[in-house]
């Protein structure tokens, strides 16, 4: 009877630690929850400021440039004349399209942290939107095709620099800077029609 009695007190032991262990194990799996749960916040978090950043990145060139199109666009009188020159929305959603590309471009740049590790990316993203905005008031408000030829070589000098840079971080920016390189070369046959004009 002694026998059964140690068997018996054992089993208890044995329920009370199969017990303990089952609370233990519910208690880690709580704290995995909470774990879980905590970074799938901080995910959500993350990502709300991914995209408020990549709205900015994109919206701030367009809206840039839809001002400087707004106020400093149009072709001016004697670009009216020629039948090759399309119509100034084509040329206008052109730009601002390159525009918001570029911005799309430079925000996969930094999300990869390439302008900390290329700060020269970053400068040649800011010349070649410099020179996009400078080209449109150069060409029709001052009336110079020529001018506006030199400010379209330089834009397209940064922009292919810029290429590089982007490329060398992130091949989906590059490829972005690619498209941008073809709407530049749409630019350049208006400006060219114009500067013979």
């Amino acid at each position: 009877m002694d026998s059964q009695d140690i068997r018996y007190r054992g089993g208890d032991d044995r329920d009370a630690a199969t017990t303990a262990m089952a609370e233990t194990d519910r208690k880690h799996a709580d704290d995995n929850n909470n774990n879980n749960k905590g970074k799938r916040d901080q995910k959500r978090a993350m990502a709300k400021r991914g995209l408020k950043s990549l709205t900015v990145a994109v919206a701030a060139p367009v809206l840039v440039m839809l001002f400087e199109t707004y106020f400093l666009g149009g072709y001016g009188n004697r670009a009216r004349s020629s039948s090759w020159i399309p119509p100034p929305w084509v040329l206008h959603a052109t730009r601002l399209a390159s525009s918001g590309l570029m911005g799309l471009a430079a925000w996969l740049v930094w999300v990869d942290g390439g302008f900390h590790k290329k700060p020269n990316a970053l400068y040649l993203y800011l010349a070649q939107f410099t020179l996009c905005l400078l080209w449109g008031p150069v060409t029709f408000v001052l009336g110079s095709g020529l001018a506006g030829l030199v400010v379209w070589l330089g834009q397209s000098a940064a922009l292919f620099r810029c290429y590089k840079a982007f490329n060398e971080i992130s091949p989906v920016a590059g490829n972005l800077v690619k498209l941008c390189l073809a709407f530049t070369a749409f630019v350049a046959a208006v400006n060219v029609k114009l500067a013979i004009a």
